[in-house]
């Protein structure tokens, strides 16, 4: 059965909307067997093929895939630690089109996030979900630790060039947030600019208006110095992940020795 799925798999990568959709629903009725245990790997597997798919433009094969996506987890146990990357990462694609302008494929999005969230033991997440506080959500993540919120800023990337409106303004409303976020960071700081003032001339005036605005909050926040309390604890941070490269220099063991 597992040899068949995996052959499935390999179609979800095709370009064509109709094999796409076909392909997630012979696979739906695969996860409708309770009975069949599906393995990491496969899970694995199966996941990675189906987050690009959250932004394909067929809102069905959208639709399918997080449905699927759903399922899949229905099999898993919350927390499973080789899944908990590419469950991770479709937080993003799935606050974003939380905006859709397509209503099914919002309520799916919604929905399936507070089960991501769920998965992920994360209730803070899964309690702003419920609560539609969006915005919080995504103040969450960015607030994590500054290299998840530089791959989320990549991953948001996409979203400028967005044919809704709604989801391109969304992009830049997450992107004067994630500025705010990596502050001193020079080179995410660039990237974000650059990505603002493209956005400057959009054909939608609102985005364009909230790109400049958010670029002039950006500049004037980058300009301010830095409090000491969130210089200490961006030093703290970097301390505390440079512990295993300490540990063999035996940087630890000599802390140890004087202390005593």
């Amino acid at each position: 059965m597992w040899r068949l799925t995996e052959s499935l798999m390999d179609l979800l990568w095709d370009s064509d909307a109709e094999i796409a959709g076909l392909t997630l629903i012979t696979l739906s009725f695969i996860f409708l067997h309770k009975s069949i245990l599906i393995s990491t790997p496969i899970a694995l597997q199966l996941a990675k093929a189906l987050l690009p798919l959250f932004d394909h433009e067929n809102s069905q094969v959208q639709l399918l895939s997080i449905k699927l996506f759903q399922d899949m987890m229905g099999f898993l146990e919350k927390g499973e630690k080789p899944l908990e990357r590419p469950v991770h990462q479709s937080l993003l694609p799935l606050f974003f089109h939380c905006h859709d302008e397509n209503q099914r494929v919002a309520e799916a999005s919604r929905e399936m996030l507070i089960c991501v969230a769920e998965f992920l033991r994360r209730r803070d997440l899964e309690k702003l979900v419920k609560k539609e506080k969006l915005w919080i959500f995504a103040n969450c993540l960015l607030a994590e630790d500054r290299s998840r919120a530089a791959e989320h800023l990549r991953r948001a990337l996409p979203y400028l060039q967005s044919p809704q409106e709604p989801l391109r303004e969304a992009a830049v409303r997450f992107m004067g947030m994630a500025g705010r976020s990596l502050r001193g960071q020079q080179g995410e700081l660039q990237l974000i600019s650059e990505a603002l003032e493209g956005m400057a001339n959009d054909i939608s005036v609102s985005v364009g208006s909230l790109a400049i605005q958010s670029l002039c909050i950006l500049k004037a926040v980058d300009q301010a110095p830095i409090p000491k309390f969130q210089r200490l604890r961006d030093q703290l941070r970097r301390a505390w992940k440079t512990r295993p490269r300490l540990l063999r220099l035996g940087w630890l063991g000599c802390w140890g020795s004087v202390e005593g």
